[in-house]
């Protein structure tokens, strides 16, 4: 376990977005490819468009949490080398950065902040389970 936290420690932070990126899109391509079977079905698509959907949704998902998770992962990474602290005002801070990023694309204010709000406590709640 402390290998762990050294290697965290001693790796650069570019190497760590790298591997959140292909890990959590990795992830989000997974979940588009089950999640878009079903929809592509609900909307009564067959055949070719059928196919088209599914892979638009993998992705969209694969990208979209991929782009969270590079975007986190760099921005806790890069405040927690500022600061030279690790604490959960890092995961609070980039995971506010990250929902305020995948959100801005809505241009609807009340979107932005409430994904700001639900990616910095999911974020700031997953870093604290992860140090108990």
């Amino acid at each position: 376990m402390e290998d762990a936290e050294e290697l965290q420690r001693i790796a650069p932070c570019p190497s760590l977005a790298v591997e959140s990126i292909i890990r959590v899109g990795t992830a989000g391509a997974i979940w588009g490819l089950c999640a878009g079977p079903y929809d592509a079905r609900k909307q009564g698509l067959t055949g070719v468009s059928h196919a088209a959907f599914v892979a638009k949704s993998i992705g969209g998902f694969g990208f979209q949490c991929g782009l969270v998770a590079g975007i986190f992962t760099s921005a806790r990474c890069g405040l927690q080398r500022y600061r030279r602290k690790d604490d959960l005002v890092n995961s609070l801070v980039a995971g506010a950065a990250a929902g305020a990023a995948v959100a801005a694309s809505t241009r609807s204010w009340n979107q932005v902040v409430g994904t700001t709000c639900l990616v910095s406590v999911l974020c700031t709640a997953a870093d604290y389970f992860k140090q108990v």
